[in-house]
C-alpha cells in the first residue's frame, strides 16, 4: 500500500459532521425519536460525535447504539464469522427500536455490503419507522442498490484504491486518506 493523498483532515472531517448532524436534524424535524447507531468499528466513534453535535445544536441528548454485523456478513467465511463473534457488543439490541428513526452510521462507503449487513441486524431487532445512512466517504463502486442519506464527502476512486478512515479516538489523529495498492 502506497500513500496517495489525503483527502480530509482533521477540520474536514469535523466541518462534515457539523453539517450531518444539522442535516438530520433537519430531516427529521428534530430528534425525538432519533437513535444514532455506529456500525463497528469506526461507525461507532463517528456515530458519538454525530450525537455530540446534536446535543450542542438542539440542547437535547440523542441516543446512540452500537451495531456489530459480523454475523450478517456475506462476504466472509463461517469460520471468520465464529471467531469474530462476540467480539463487539451490539447495543441496539438493548432498544425497542420500533417508533424510531434509525440513522446508521459508517465511515466510508463502498459496495453496500456492509450496509445491507447492518439493515438485516436492525430488521432482526425489530421495525423501525426508517432507516437512514449516514458516511463520512462515499468512494463509489457499488454492487447493491444502496444510498447514503448523509455524506461528508463524495471521493470518486478507482477499484485499486483504498480508503482509510483515521480518527483520533482510534488512530490518535483525524484524516481520510487514500492509498494505492
Amino acid at each position: 500500500m502506497q500513500f496517495k493523498a489525503l483527502i480530509m483532515d482533521g477540520k474536514a472531517i469535523s466541518r462534515s459532521m457539523t453539517r450531518i448532524a444539522h442535516e438530520i436534524i433537519e430531516h427529521n424535524k428534530g430528534v425525538e425519536d432519533v437513535v444514532i447507531v455506529g456500525i463497528h468499528s469506526r461507525g461507532v466513534p463517528l456515530a458519538e460525535q454525530l450525537a455530540d453535535r446534536i446535543t450542542e445544536i438542539e440542547g437535547k441528548e440523542v441516543q446512540v447504539a452500537t451495531l456489530d454485523i459480523t454475523q450478517y456478513r456475506d462476504d466472509i467465511t463461517e469460520a471468520e464469522k465464529e471467531a469474530k463473534k462476540g467480539k463487539f457488543d451490539s447495543s441496539l439490541a438493548k432498544f425497542d427500536v420500533r417508533n424510531k428513526q434509525i440513522v446508521l452510521v459508517d465511515d466510508v462507503l463502498y459496495t453496500g455490503r456492509t450496509v445491507r449487513a447492518a439493515l438485516d441486524a436492525v430488521m432482526d431487532i425489530g421495525r423501525p419507522i426508517s432507516i437512514q445512512l449516514a458516511v463520512l466517504v462515499d468512494r463509489g463502486h457499488r454492487e447493491l442498490p444502496i444510498r447514503p442519506d448523509y455524506v461528508g464527502k463524495n471521493v470518486p476512486t478507482s477499484g485499486k484504491e483504498i480508503v482509510k478512515v483515521h480518527l483520533k479516538d482510534v488512530d490518535g489523529t483525524d484524516e481520510v486518506v487514500i492509498y494505492s495498492v
